[in-house]
């Protein structure tokens, strides 16, 4: 819901691709530069109350946004800023968020809970950008307002999850143990190569960050109907997501992961040329199915590969490494629609993630033969 409000709001004040792209960038920003602080708190304190803390400073930030509309002082700037703050604090949620699941659920169920985790985030994201988009239909002021209610919901919710206690290392942080989470990835191929393979594919396929221009420019269907085509790539994935949590992945991991890649890739440029609304929406929820599976073997293998100890570091830089892809890549698409046209940059973006996904299978082959994920 922040993401259609943000995101309309500001190409109506700027009508700029490339500010579309810097959304992305000041949410990238933080992530890189707080990764191995982060990492090193979700690993030493109670990562309930972080996750806690980081829904109440991302509502603050949506109700600043409704303020700074219904004020009418809202500016480009005043928009970044509020974003860098929003990202700032998923820096911190999500490693400890990520790390929290191993406190509360039991290993051998990790990759059935992992398919559950990613459909409640997916029901939110068929149900937030659609809700966001009707309401910015009646003002920002709404959009913003609901959000921030939301967000502070959620942080209701996390205070309220039970986990196992364990004690936490207090080893003093040196700069072996701040970067003993890089150390651990590099040493282990299969978890390198599909945290790199989501960088550089998603990198090229963020197809999403030019929505607004789709839907005002191209396809013609407004506010509500970029609504719509954000919540299309989470309605394929919300239908995926069941299905793995009902009917977990067990065998070829590795080859199952490439597959979903290239089609993530294919269903980007039907995307780019597509000028059907229908079509549209069809290609892009083909996309979040393909894009769910990456994301489900991913998150798996992180925590069923890592020990406990250590979870909050890797679950860091694996932060990094998704936030990279999402927010750099909606910089450069920005940026590259800017320099062609926002059809020939998603065009490109889907073009490059095929061609990544079967360079990586050539350069990590223990991925592409992994069966399973306790192998």
């Amino acid at each position: 819901m922040l993401g259609v409000a943000v995101g309309w709001q500001l190409y109506e004040i700027t009508g700029s691709a490339l500010d579309l792209g810097l959304v992305g960038l000041v949410q990238f920003a933080p992530m890189v530069l707080l990764t191995l602080v982060v990492g090193h708190v979700a690993d030493r304190y109670d990562r309930r109350l972080i996750a806690t803390g980081c829904q109440v400073v991302e509502a603050a930030a949506a109700a600043a946004l409704a303020a700074g509309t219904l004020g009418h002082w809202q500016s480009k700037t005043g928009i970044l800023v509020l974003v860098a703050l929003v990202g700032s604090a998923r820096a911190f949620s999500n490693p400890a968020t990520t790390a929290l699941i191993s406190d509360v659920v039991p290993r051998a169920h990790i990759a059935r809970a992992m398919a559950w985790v990613v459909s409640a985030n997916q029901a939110a994201q068929v149900a937030g950008p659609a809700l966001g988009g009707f309401l910015f239909a009646l003002g920002p002021v709404a959009a913003y307002a609901t959000a921030s209610a939301l967000f502070g919901a959620a942080g209701v919710c996390a205070a309220l999850i039970r986990s196992r206690r364990r004690e936490r290392a207090r080893e003093p942080a040196t700069l072996a143990t701040v970067f003993s989470g890089a150390a651990f990835i590099l040493h282990r191929p299969v978890l390198l190569g599909t945290m790199s393979l989501d960088l550089f594919a998603v990198l090229l396929g963020g197809a999403t960050a030019l929505l607004p221009i789709y839907a005002r420019d191209i396809l013609s269907v407004g506010p509500s109907g970029l609504g719509l085509l954000r919540s299309a790539p989470a309605v394929g994935a919300l239908a995926t997501s069941v299905f793995l949590a009902r009917y977990p992945l067990e065998r070829r991991i590795g080859a199952t992961l490439f597959r979903a890649v290239m089609v993530f890739g294919a269903a980007t440029v039907v995307f780019g040329i597509s000028r059907n609304f229908t079509l549209s929406l069809a290609a892009l929820a083909v996309l979040g199915a393909a894009d769910v599976v990456s994301v489900v073997i991913r998150a798996s293998l992180v925590q069923i590969r890592t020990p406990d100890a250590m979870r909050g570091r890797v679950s860091a830089v694996h932060s990094l490494f998704t936030g990279t892809s999402n927010q750099l890549g909606a910089f450069e698409s920005g940026l590259v629609a800017a320099l062609l046209g926002a059809v020939p940059a998603v065009l490109l973006g889907g073009l490059g993630t095929i061609a990544v996904a079967a360079l990586w299978m050539v350069l990590f082959p223990e991925l592409r033969r992994i069966r399973s994920f306790e192998e």
